[in-house]
């Protein structure tokens, strides 16, 4: 039998507290998270001021030698560009751009002389760009002074660690979500067992659980298998030989717009769990924040329950 999801007249009140809950935890972390990167951010920008010469000296030997410096130089445009729109602007390989920006490196497999050529328009772009309000020493071919070099250094930072906050905002919550789940097993005797122990998510014992294990299912279409990561996996002290445990999907979002639009991410993972291990797979997600009642009709239509963190007490109903 559903948990919430045959219960509408619930999730109004469940959605307000839910938006509360993920407003508190986010007064309380968000001003440390944007503090943090904040201070982080400022001193990659003075750092990038320093070897570019104040940005009078953004040269292919300077991306070459200090990659990391390119997603701030992209901050330091008018408008500032995203990384997709500088690909586009100075037509290079997105996989130089993403090497340089992801793993701080220029690929070690391309060709010495593209890689001149593909820095080389960058630089130009980022050049032709350059938010001159921002550096006016560069209108007037002078040097800064130190005031103005700290201002520039800040505004930069503060593009560049808007960009940044949110994904450690959203992993924080995620690592924030799990640990919630383990505490609260773990207080009910259940045991955490490592990922990467070489244990298939069929072999857990009854009693203990895992996180971020993969499965594998078939495609909706063909018999091609493919890998899916489950957040938590579950095996209830009660569990018979051949059962499979409870897989939850943990689930936050800070606005009811990326939800809406994400929320046929998990139709397709319990239809592709379905197709492989039949109707009986007991796959639900676990909620806090910003989930309004379009999402959850959406995903109780498609036979997906759920547990709101602030109602977390509510695992004991699927078994667990």
């Amino acid at each position: 039998m559903p948990v919430n999801a045959d219960k509408p007249h619930l999730w109004k009140k469940d959605i307000a507290q839910s938006v509360d809950f993920y407003n508190n935890w986010f007064l309380e972390f968000a001003p440390i998270t944007y503090k943090e990167t904040r201070l982080s951010s400022t001193q990659q920008v003075e750092s990038t001021l320093i070897l570019t010469a104040n940005f009078t000296n953004i040269s292919r030997e300077i991306l070459y030698q200090h990659p990391f410096i390119l997603p701030i130089l992209r901050m330091a445009t008018a408008p500032p560009i995203a990384r997709y729109r500088l690909i586009g602007l100075a037509n290079v390989r997105p996989n130089l751009v993403k090497n340089m920006e992801e793993k701080l490196r220029i690929p070690p497999r391309m060709n010495p002389e593209e890689i001149n050529s593909e820095l080389d328009k960058i630089c130009l772009i980022i050049i032709r760009l350059l938010d001159k309000d921002i550096f006016p020493w560069l209108k007037s071919a002078r040097q800064p002074t130190d005031i103005e070099i700290s201002r520039a250094a800040t505004i930069v930072a503060d593009r560049l660690c808007g960009n940044l906050a949110d994904p450690i905002i959203r992993n924080a919550q995620e690592q924030r979500q799990l640990s919630t789940i383990r505490n609260w097993l773990e207080k009910r005797g259940y045991s955490y067992i490592e990922t990467g122990s070489g244990l298939q998510f069929d072999q857990l014992n009854p009693g203990s659980f895992s996180f971020r294990m993969n499965i594998s299912v078939k495609q909706s279409k063909g018999s091609k298998q493919i890998n899916i990561p489950i957040d938590t996996m579950i095996m209830p002290f009660n569990s018979q030989v051949g059962e499979l445990p409870l897989l939850i999907e943990a689930k936050s979002a800070g606005d009811y717009t990326n939800t809406n639009k994400r929320r046929k991410e998990e139709a397709i993972k319990i239809n592709q769990l379905r197709n492989t291990y039949g109707k009986s797979v007991n796959f639900i997600l676990f909620l806090c924040g910003y989930f309004d009642s379009g999402y959850l009709g959406y995903e109780a239509a498609e036979g997906i329950d759920w547990v709101w963190e602030h109602s977390i007490d509510d695992l004991e109903l699927f078994g667990v």
